[in-house]
């Protein structure tokens, strides 16, 4: 035997490899693959399953030759047998029933990221690929969100596509609006985030959607993907819709008493996205303690409701690279959502300014600062620090809030500080702007103002929590430190696995392309991971996943 020393696999422990006994492998031995780089490249043909052989230290990878019983020291061309790595196609990996349910090819989605982020052509690009995306509908005004589902549904025609459906408790109007939107034009999937409870509005698009098919199931015209941290809320979406708004809904005639009936029968959520650390509203919970808990409340719901399909749990938040997404599907989520880097990557609706930071940022390059949307409940978002004062500004707005009634009581020098440095205009005069835009908008903001001088200051404040990240999408210049982009630790992961390759460049990040990537390293990992199994140490080399060439 000619050939060279193992590099890429050895005995964990040496001279204690454990051969299959009563087995052999056959075959010629000048198609193993010994060296690293042959290992990696077997190793990467996902469809091929391949047998572990060797003998006297020397371990190699084989795609070919047969295996039989006997013994390999009786015949010249045996190679005994030390283990077995199964094929694995990425689009094995996760629930098989999430990719026949929406019809792609992966248990993998892009979450929305608000205020059209997560833009009309990031989720062409992705159905086209056979993938789902989210059009990011939250912050948008209703003509906006319009006019994305218009164009997606003439780009996708019954292709995979989602919209989101942001709670917001300080404007239930717009969330109402957003929901008839989605029902009149036959959205088939919404994202919701950010919920605490269950609305009107989510109950009206869930129940509106129900049918009896022909086999007499329920037929899901409506589904929702429900993305949360908190097991208090999971438990409503993996219950049934509440009887009361349901009640309510039939009364007022936007429900048949057939669909009231069925709606006993299925929860609010045909899937729960576990968000952990993420970028944008979180509560920086770890996916190692959320995604035990909810698998076993989602286990406990099902036998308590008996639904002819139990909820999936899938995981985001942290999910940018291969070992994150395997880190989720090895603890049982169905499936993986990605954010944080996709709004890097060129489809995004965010400027090139805000790309370029994203991709030099660093996982402790971020912060938690007031959000727009919930600023009077104190709930903050993580938005990245680096190259913008956002954060600190956002938090001294909040800190003003809290402390002063009024804005008359706010002492001179502070909303002088607060004109010049942070909103760079009067008070007056954007308060003028903000009873334009909620006439339009959502009126009842208005009268609650009228009646609160603290509600109008909120409403204030909110104005620049909200441009900020309009801002940063837009590139409005001269507002460069007050962006508000919105980020997780997950993009300096991206950063560091992508350093190096041609993926470190913002302007050769394409949604699909990380995608398949993630993907593919998810599923070479997986295969790795059978070698450990068999007792065998990996090199580092061989540990490495590194995207060199684009997979689209």
């Amino acid at each position: 035997m000619n050939q060279p020393i193992a590099t890429g696999l050895r005995a964990a422990a040496p001279g204690e490899l454990s051969p299959w006994q009563g087995w052999a492998w056959h075959g010629d031995e000048n198609t193993i693959a010994y060296e690293v780089n042959d290992m990696r490249a077997l190793l990467l043909d996902l469809h091929k399953p391949l047998w572990v052989v060797g003998e006297k230290g020397r371990i190699g990878l084989a795609a070919s030759g047969s295996v039989s019983p006997g013994d390999a020291s009786q015949a010249a061309d045996s190679l005994p047998i030390v283990g077995h790595v199964p094929a694995m196609p990425f689009e094995n990996l996760g629930d098989p029933s999430f990719r026949s349910t929406y019809r792609v090819k992966a248990a993998y989605y892009a979450g929305a990221m608000a205020g059209g982020i997560a833009s009309e052509n990031l989720v062409i690009a992705l159905s086209k690929a056979g993938l789902l995306g989210v059009f990011g509908a939250g912050g948008c005004s209703p003509a906006r969100v319009e006019s994305a589902v218009e164009k997606i549904q003439a780009a996708l025609q019954d292709a995979p596509y989602a919209f989101n459906l942001l709670n917001s408790p300080n404007e239930p109007a717009l969330e109402q609006r957003a929901a008839d939107l989605y029902i009149r034009k036959n959205v088939p999937l919404i994202e919701a985030s950010a919920y605490l409870d269950i609305t009107y509005a989510l109950v009206n698009y869930r129940i509106s959607g129900l049918a009896i098919a022909q086999d007499g199931s329920v037929q899901l015209n409506h589904r929702i993907i429900a993305k949360l941290s908190r097991k208090e809320v999971a438990r409503r979406f993996l219950s049934p819709a509440p009887a009361d708004l349901v009640n309510r809904l039939l009364e007022e005639g936007k429900i048949t008493p057939l669909q009231a009936e069925l709606s006993t029968r299925v929860p609010m959520a045909d899937d729960i996205t576990v968000e952990a650390d993420s970028g944008g509203h979180t509560d920086n919970r770890p996916l190692v303690c959320l995604m035990p808990t909810m698998l076993a409340l989602r286990d406990e719901m099902q036998a308590k409701y008996n639904y002819a399909q139990p909820v999936r749990i899938g995981a985001a938040g942290g999910i940018s690279t291969p070992h994150s997404a395997l880190a989720a599907l090895m603890m049982g989520a169905a499936y993986i959502a990605t954010g944080s880097a996709n709004q890097a990557c060129v489809e995004a609706g965010t400027s090139e300014h805000t790309r370029n930071l994203l991709a030099q940022a660093d996982m402790a390059d971020v912060a938690m600062a007031p959000s727009a949307d919930m600023f009077e409940m104190g709930v903050k978002v993580q938005v990245l620090k680096r190259g913008t004062m956002f954060a600190p500004r956002a938090s001294k707005l909040y800190e003003v809030y809290t402390r002063y009634n009024t804005w008359d009581e706010v002492p001179q020098a502070e909303r002088d500080r607060l004109e010049n440095t942070i909103f760079k205009r009067k008070y007056e005069e954007i308060w003028a702007d903000t009873v334009k835009f909620f006439t339009d908008r959502d009126p009842s903001q208005l009268e609650r103002a009228s009646r609160d001088p603290h509600q109008q200051m909120a409403l204030v404040f909110r104005w620049y929590l909200g441009l900020s990240s309009r801002w940063s999408n837009s590139g409005e210049k001269g507002r460069e430190m007050d962006y508000q982009i919105w980020c997780g630790p997950s993009m300096g992961s991206f950063n560091d696995w992508t350093r190096g390759t041609y993926l470190e460049q913002p302007a050769n990040r394409r949604v699909v392309d990380v995608a398949l990537h993630i993907l593919t390293g998810a599923a070479y990992f997986t295969r790795l991971r059978a070698l450990t199994m068999a007792g065998l140490a990996v090199s580092p080399e061989l540990e490495r996943y590194t995207p060199t060439a684009p997979l689209i």
